[in-house]
């Protein structure tokens, strides 16, 4: 099976494309990945949403282009379309900035947009095969932003494979890179998943936080040992010696931990996934304050899919159940998915996300950071239900 298949688009390196419009971007994501992925018109403003291509690129690896509508659009349809761009921003690993002369001020804005998320930016300078004075232009370009522009005709796909060298030469440096399971385990340690299987679990295969940690599992040459919570105590008789570590779904946090052998360390997939995808230590100080709620206080749930909501679901069900049992019924509880999660954070005491599988983890820092710059506390899934069971401090977070 190829790496394509096997990488799900919240693994990959995500490159987005900005620039005004008619500055050809389209044309150069269709010379990026050699094939027709964008509509390319002479017209202004002929993409309207972000479109998002899968590929695989030589030295790069699994990526995602995000080829985004022209910063520069107008009325009231072009200011919905650059709130869509400014989302994409949120998703944004590496930044390539299309301009076709040196009159860049509506550039230089947005670049600064992408420098105060730390984004790195790869200036590029297209059209050249229509250009009078392309030099002069480069060197105008560089003044005005310390950086020499790569000189590209999309049309002509001359220049293509200096911007595939650039993107690869900013790719974040792999030994910072983390894992799912970081020191947690090693080569032969026997790990036990405990996964319920009811309506919440997708019929006929397993949910992407489940997949994505038995494959590092195998990869790492642990002995995987799962089952359902009803089949715990059956799977743990069968086992000569404790396993190292138990990981289970959030959901049954409490069940798990009363069973679990006295030296088996414990944690959950969406703890996991708060760790890999999001700042852990900002979500184990959120998690602090559900004490302090009242039922005057409002929570936003944050939930990464838009999944039609099920019964008992995990996100709209079950943790404002726990918690107004905890805090009282008179407790206010916003819900939002997808990417509708709020600019304006100030009404809220607290921001409970998801295990955010589907969204990379740049997304998923900035909407952290979002929550930091306006003081409002952040959690997520498994370490709200861990705290309201009391256990927080009893399962392992930290390698």
């Amino acid at each position: 099976m190829s790496s394509l298949q096997d990488t799900p688009r919240s693994e990959r390196l995500h490159i987005g494309l900005f620039g005004k419009r008619n500055s050809g971007k389209s044309a150069l994501l269709n010379a990026l990945t050699n094939q027709e992925v964008a509509v390319v018109s002479s017209v202004a403003g002929t993409t309207t949403d972000p479109v998002y291509k899968s590929m695989e690129l030589h030295g790069i690896g699994p990526c995602v282009f995000i080829d985004t509508a022209g910063f520069d659009d107008e009325g009231k349809l072009g200011n919905l379309r650059i709130e869509q761009t400014l989302r994409a921003v949120e998703r944004t690993d590496i930044a390539l900035m299309i301009c076709t002369d040196s009159n860049i001020e509506q550039e230089i804005q947005w670049s600064n947009r992408l420098k105060d998320k730390k984004i790195p930016i790869i200036w590029i300078l297209n059209k050249s095969d229509i250009l009078e004075n392309a030099e002069a232009e480069m060197l105008a370009i560089e003044q005005k932003t310390g950086q020499v522009p790569l000189l590209v005709s999309a049309r002509l796909k001359q220049g293509i494979e200096p911007i595939r060298q650039s993107i690869q030469d900013k790719m974040p440096d792999e030994s910072q890179q983390t894992s799912i399971l970081g020191k947690l385990v090693k080569s032969g340690d026997i790990i036990m998943l405990v996964m319920p299987q009811d309506i919440q679990a997708p019929k006929g295969r397993l949910i992407l936080p489940q997949v994505q940690t038995i494959r590092e599992l195998l990869d790492r040459k642990c002995i995987v040992m799962s089952c359902t919570t009803d089949k715990l105590d059956e799977t743990l008789r069968a086992l000569a010696n404790p396993p190292q570590l138990i990981i289970t779904d959030s959901q049954v946090f409490k069940t798990v931990y009363e069973k679990k052998p006295e030296a088996t360390k414990l944690t959950s997939f969406s703890v996991l996934f708060a760790r890999y995808k999001g700042d852990i230590d900002y979500f184990i100080q959120g998690a602090n304050t559900i004490e302090q709620l009242t039922e005057s206080s409002k929570v936003l749930i944050a939930e990464a899919c838009t999944h039609a909501p099920l019964k008992e679901d995990i996100g709209r069900v079950k943790i404002p159940r726990l918690l107004r049992t905890r805090i009282g019924s008179g407790l206010q509880i916003d819900i939002v998915s997808g990417t509708d999660f709020p600019q304006d954070l100030s009404g809220y005491d607290l921001i409970i996300h998801c295990g955010a599988c589907m969204f990379n983890r740049k997304y998923v820092l900035n909407r952290v950071n979002s929550s930091k710059e306006q003081h409002i506390p952040m959690t997520n899934y498994g370490v709200t239900i861990a705290y309201l069971a009391g256990i927080l401090d009893k399962i392992t977070i930290y390698e």
